[in-house]
């Protein structure tokens, strides 16, 4: 379940996130620092099976904790007030987040022991991959 995606990964490659922020609605001076941040991504559980992922950079770091298949309450990095349920089915961590009439995806996966983010809204899709260890 989650305990594949427990550890510490960082950013090593990002393709069309400008593109996903600007399908989402984040404003320009938002994107040009999302773009540059390279962020470390910690996600761990505790006994109660309560989740933390973490998304940590030189600008800002973000924290949510939730359980899997409960719907929460999430401030999302830059701003969004969306309800977000998260589940993990087929080796895949799946986040989706509703606001405004608006959904957004994101499914985290290892592969080849990298996790790979696929962030999705509507035909937009920006793929970004992490290694494990900062």
């Amino acid at each position: 379940m989650v305990e594949q995606f427990v550890g510490t990964w960082a950013l090593r490659s990002s393709e069309n996130f400008d593109e996903y922020m600007k399908a989402i609605g984040v404003g320009f001076a938002t994107r040009q620092m999302g773009n540059m941040a390279k962020p470390n991504l910690v996600i761990s559980v505790d006994d109660a099976g309560m989740v933390s992922m973490k998304s940590e950079t030189t600008f800002k770091t973000t924290e949510i904790k939730f359980k899997l298949n409960e719907e929460f309450d999430e401030t999302t990095a830059d701003g969004r007030k969306t309800k977000t349920l998260i589940t993990c089915a087929n080796g895949k961590l799946v986040q989706q987040q509703t606001w405004e009439d608006k959904k957004t995806t994101l499914e985290r996966e290892i592969q080849e022991g990298k996790l790979t983010a696929k962030c999705v809204m509507d035909d937009v899709v920006a793929v970004r991959i992490y290694e494990k260890g900062a």
